[in-house]
């Protein structure tokens, strides 16, 4: 399958990239700065493009059959909308270039009010801390509910993210804005091997899933 990745700079989309080419599929890296990326293969192409461009976006999705989206944005300077504006390019850019497909990360707790299944420190401390990216994320979830009925969506839901090798763990999935009773911790590496493997089932099209291990 030939992939376009964004955010294939950051820790999660790094992986992505490393998964998707082990898998055999190949992949584009579509990203801000392409030195940024040192790994090289047969199937990997980097492709520079400005994520808040709908033009730019749609040139460097041509030739694709899905999208991997790992963008991540800070909590600063706020209020955080690289999520909802970065969507509202890359999905007119996916229906230019008649592409259906995309798995999307965004995280544990999108809906503030479900950090009370975290317990006091995920309620009082960590969500009000993510109170910025969670609002914008969901924001971005609620434009694919209510704008993207044309577009096979799924987007996962990770807890904390860790740099742990691959665990070779089945995840535990809940649709949902987590797992309950279940650990807050992941891997990056499972993350993107959950991300991928998405591609490859219709299990979770059109659905929002919170995962975990």
């Amino acid at each position: 399958m030939k992939i376009a990745v964004l955010g294939a700079t950051g820790p999660t989309g790094l992986q992505a990239v490393r998964v998707a080419l082990e898998q055999g599929h190949e992949v584009s890296a579509v990203v801000r700065n392409p030195s940024k990326i040192t790994q090289q293969h047969d199937n990997l192409k980097v492709i520079e493009a400005n994520l808040f461009d709908e033009a730019s976006v749609t040139k460097a999705l041509e030739g694709q059959e899905a999208v991997v989206s790992c963008l991540g944005f800070n909590r600063n300077p706020q209020p955080v909308t690289g999520y909802t504006n970065s969507a509202k390019t890359f999905l007119p850019a996916m229906r230019k270039n008649n592409i259906s497909r995309i798995v999307l990360m965004t995280a544990w707790y999108t809906d503030l009010k479900s950090g009370s299944r975290g317990g006091f420190l995920v309620n009082w401390l960590l969500v009000p801390f993510l109170k910025p990216v969670l609002t914008n994320m969901r924001e971005m979830e609620v434009l694919l509910e209510e704008t993207a009925q044309d577009i096979n969506y799924t987007v996962v839901r990770p807890p904390g993210l860790t740099n742990n090798p691959p665990s070779g763990t089945p995840v535990k999935t809940q649709e949902d804005f987590v797992v309950d009773n279940e650990s807050g911790r992941v891997s990056r590496a499972d993350v993107a091997d959950f991300m991928i493997s998405c591609l490859k089932t219709n299990i979770y099209d059109r659905k929002m899933v919170a995962m975990t291990l």
